[in-house]
């Protein structure tokens, strides 16, 4: 009986998804360190895929493996290394890139671009998305999806994934979800609860079936698949007995390495783009802070200058109602020495208010 077995504990068994099919294959892709063989475990249902805490790359090339999700249905899940990320020469990403497409060569039914929760959605993971789509042509996002690993966090903090996306994903993270159709899914690979583990997972392959259906159940392939389906591995016995068997061998091999070489000018050429756009990006930044500091130096400047100017002025009145009080009052004085009438008495509200009250004596 087919069914999803957990990397931990006891047979759970997984109830058919929607629709008819007999293989999806499913590619993960993402930088090194955000849990995309973790997740590939999780979907195939049994630790095939190297995964461990490491400072650095824990895969490091291309592997397929298939499980029964019963009812004859089966999923093809295909991990990768790190493929874009910036240390990779564009010459072994090529090649990886050409391996993963040679394993995935009947079409792709979902891209699973894999981030991680604990980092911050980065530059260069931005940039891996724009490349993704570039290589494999821009109808590739209708086949991807996002899923966020680490999980556990958001269960900490009782949060749903929505509610910390709406709190938390800066603008390039929602241009690329949006790129996506807004399909996004939450693994916990930590976990190890069996309910939990069953949940995420239906879930996700029943993203990967809303992407199939949306398609017209059309796996995705474009001109570098096309490249290796030109020269079929099959060999009958006819043709090994007549020694075609290595000249088809030799054929495909020669058409991988062709494949490889185109994947690799895209790449090139891709690189180029967006270290221009990157550079582009990065010196309207650098204008646009420096426009900034000089804003905020003038207006610093203009306030110290109007500080200083109130206080000149506020001197002055001040200076000058002393003086018009001393000698005012020396009037007042000298009047009343002189036993003149009127006598003038003054009662002052401020420095700049005061009045004159005339007062007669019999």
């Amino acid at each position: 009986m087919g069914g999803y077995r957990p990397p931990f504990g006891d047979y759970v068994e997984v109830p058919p998804l929607r629709g008819v099919a007999v293989a999806r294959t499913v590619v993960l892709v993402g930088k090194m360190g955000n849990g995309k063989s973790a997740t590939a475990n999780s979907l195939v249902g049994r630790q095939v895929f190297d995964s461990m805490p490491s400072l650095g790359a824990v895969t490091s090339s291309c592997k397929l493996e298939s499980t029964d999700l019963g009812d004859g249905r089966i999923i093809n899940v295909v991990d990768t290394p790190g493929l874009f990320d910036s240390s990779v020469e564009p010459k072994v990403m090529a090649n990886e890139i050409a391996q993963c497409i040679s394993l995935a060569r009947d079409g792709i039914h979902a891209v699973l671009l894999v981030l991680s929760l604990r980092n911050r959605f980065s530059e260069e993971e931005a940039l891996a998305f724009e490349s993704i789509s570039q290589i494999f042509g821009g109808k590739i996002c209708d086949y991807m999806i996002i899923v966020f690993t680490n999980g556990d966090l958001l269960t900490r903090t009782k949060l749903t994934l929505g509610a910390f996306l709406a709190r938390n994903c800066p603008k390039q993270l929602m241009n690329t979800i949006a790129m996506c159709g807004n399909r996004v899914a939450l693994f916990d690979n930590l976990s190890e609860d069996e309910g939990k583990i069953f949940a995420q997972r239906k879930e996700l392959l029943s993203l990967v079936e809303d992407v199939v259906e949306e398609n017209g159940g059309r796996p995705y392939t474009n001109q570098l698949f096309d490249e290796l389906n030109k020269v079929g591995m099959e060999t009958t016995d006819e043709a090994v007995e007549v020694g075609f068997a290595s000249k088809s061998l030799t054929l495909y091999e020669e058409k991988f390495e062709h494949l490889i070489q185109m994947v690799e000018l895209r790449l090139r050429e891709c690189i180029l783009r967006l270290e221009k756009q990157l550079a582009e990006e990065r010196a309207a930044r650098a204008e646009a802070e420096e426009k900034a500091l000089v804003a905020q130096t003038r207006a610093r400047d203009e306030v110290f200058d109007l500080r200083e100017r109130l206080g000149r002025a506020e001197h002055s009145v001040m200076s000058f109602n002393t003086r018009s009080i001393a000698s005012m009052k020396d009037f007042v004085l000298l009047c009343d020495d002189e036993k003149k009438i009127p006598l003038i008495i003054l009662r002052f509200g401020s420095c700049n208010d005061f009045m004159l009250q005339l007062c007669f004596f019999g």
